[in-house]
């Protein structure tokens, strides 16, 4: 156990006052605002203050906002002060106390609050109340060794419900979350391995105050040392450890669960995928949390084309950015299945894309959030599994989009001719030989204000267009270029022609016809782009082919 300085006051989160106080974290976050004498934070990060518990609690009496501070809430700080950061082994040590009634590392402060805790709630209530705290301060801290609550319902989600009886592993189940969501509501058969000791030990207690002393988790490394090697599980569910290179492909090189292709380094993911798919039955399914990048990094494709060849894959599910706990990139889950023998192939993989959905909403797709697309489609040159790429191009109306961009194309060069002004050549009379006035002359007598978007007059003697047209002069662009060639955006020095207002406005005219001429040239060419892509994705996917004859059409 611990013995932290701090252990008389913890600190604590925003989050957690708002727990303490019955109020929303809104509501904390406008009492920071509103009350000068609010606790000023005490550590922690700009993102993530942390207040002492002592100040919070006397300034919450002050304002007559003081709620009981709960045992949980009790319990948690107690927990803090103690274990520090190693607060699985702080939650372990509850676990156990409330399964044997040994207080191992508790101080008896401590086991006197989670004693009363249990008074108050089933031990599995107290644990799981615990566990939420866990998972919100992982993911306050980006630690990834615990699955989200997020995480799990959608796991739990695209699992479905499983027959009694039916086997469930997690090779790498932290403390639980996983198996518990998917197999602790009935008599599955659980199973599971976790390479962190601590982690794999609160897993067991867990299962075990939730009734399943059956269950069976074993610590160790997974790809290493598979404590399971004979298993073949009804449905795997793993939310893998983040790959770094060095997941054991050299001394694993010849395994045998490597049935789809070696994963090179760099794809320790498709290792820790083709480890679960080694451990499901036929007929069983692997449903598996992996990084979006997964889907099309070069490296995986041959791995990619051999799920998809083989029938393997059937679903890709991308989720809403948030729902990780380490960050806000969106994640993906997907879901595998071993054919039996009289299977028939399978003609698709259905592709869902939930990626504009609140984290925390429905997790069903609408119509236009879901494809099957056909396998054929997917065996290209890249083999990308990005769902929201697939479900734009099934939905996506070549023809009339196609159509539209030419019609609007045709449009736009027709108005390019009108817009280029008529201009006629100079004669004698036309000199621009003639007295010039600066920006700066202009400005200092109050006739021109400079703006992000160049001159504007503030006089009816000087036209607008007229300035701003010959600002960009050739000899102006020069005055703002210093002699090492850097543009200068600093115009006070441009000098412009002096001449009567009815001639400044027939220079104006003709400036701002070139100026829309120049910005349809841009509009024209960004269409331009966006037709040639759209023809070139049209044709390479078969959703648009060439005329038969010469019409065109």
């Amino acid at each position: 156990m611990r013995d932290d300085a701090g252990a008389a006051d913890p600190l604590i989160t925003g989050a957690e006052i708002a727990r303490i106080a019955g109020v929303t974290r809104a509501a904390v976050s406008n009492w920071r605002r509103r009350y000068k004498d609010f606790p000023s934070p005490v550590g922690g990060s700009s993102g993530t203050p942390l207040f002492s518990l002592a100040d919070v609690r006397a300034w919450l009496a002050k304002q007559r906002k003081s709620h009981d501070v709960s045992d949980e809430v009790r319990l948690w700080q107690a927990l803090r002060a103690s274990f520090g950061d190693d607060m699985i082994s702080g939650l372990t040590s509850v676990a156990e106390f409330l399964s044997t009634g040994n207080p191992s590392d508790l101080d008896a402060a401590t086991a006197a609050i989670a004693a009363s805790s249990a008074e108050q709630a089933i031990p599995t209530d107290v644990v799981g109340g615990l566990v939420e705290r866990f998972q919100d301060s992982a993911r306050r801290s980006g630690s990834d060794q615990v699955s989200s609550a997020r995480i799990t319902r959608a796991v739990a989600h695209f699992a479905g419900p499983l027959a009694d009886g039916a086997t469930v592993l997690d090779p790498a189940c932290g403390i639980g979350g996983l198996l518990m969501a998917v197999g602790g509501g009935v008599s599955a058969v659980i199973r599971g391995q976790e390479i962190d000791p601590k982690a794999a030990r609160f897993a067991g207690l867990r299962a075990e105050l939730s009734g399943r002393a059956d269950a069976v988790i074993h610590a160790g490394d997974s790809l290493r040392a598979d404590a399971w090697p004979s298993l073949r599980a009804d449905l795997v569910v793993c939310q893998p450890p983040a790959a770094g290179p060095d997941w054991g492909r050299e001394e694993l090189l010849l395994d045998a669960r490597w049935e789809l292709g070696t994963p090179s380094k760099a794809e320790g993911e498709l290792a820790w995928l083709q480890h679960c798919y080694a451990h499901t039955a036929p007929g069983g399914r692997t449903v598996i949390v992996m990084p979006a990048s997964v889907a099309y990094r070069k490296a995986g494709r041959r791995i990619r084309a051999e799920l998809v060849r083989r029938g393997v894959l059937t679903q890709v599910i991308a989720l809403p950015g948030g729902v990780a706990s380490s960050h806000s990139v969106p994640v993906l889950l997907w879901i595998l299945r071993r054919p039996k023998p009289d299977d028939a192939p399978p003609s698709h993989v259905r592709m869902v894309d939930l990626t504009s959905n609140d984290p925390d909403g429905p997790l069903e797709p609408t119509s236009d959030q879901v494809a099957d697309i056909p396998l054929i489609d997917l065996l290209d040159e890249t083999v990308d599994l990005t769902p929201g790429l697939h479900i734009h191009r099934s939905t996506r109306d070549f023809r009339a989009e196609y159509l539209s961009l030419r019609e609007e194309i045709e449009h736009q060069l027709q108005a390019l001719g009108a817009l280029l002004p008529v201009l006629r050549e100079g004669a004698e009379e036309d000199s621009l030989d003639t007295a010039t006035i600066s920006l700066a002359e202009l400005s200092r007598a109050g006739l021109i204000e400079t703006g992000t978007d160049g001159p504007q007059s503030m006089s009816p003697q000087l036209d607008t267009d007229y300035l701003r047209g010959f600002v960009q002069s050739l000899s102006n662009v020069r005055r703002s270029t210093s002699a090492s060639g850097t543009h200068r955006m600093d115009t006070r020095a441009a000098r412009i022609p002096q001449m009567d207002v009815s001639d400044q406005r027939r220079y104006g005219a003709a400036f701002r016809s070139l100026q829309e001429f120049e910005e349809r040239v841009a509009s024209l060419a960004e269409l331009g782009k966006r037709a040639a892509a759209l023809a070139r994705d049209g044709l390479t996917s078969g959703a648009l082919v060439p005329p038969a004859d010469d019409s065109g059409g």
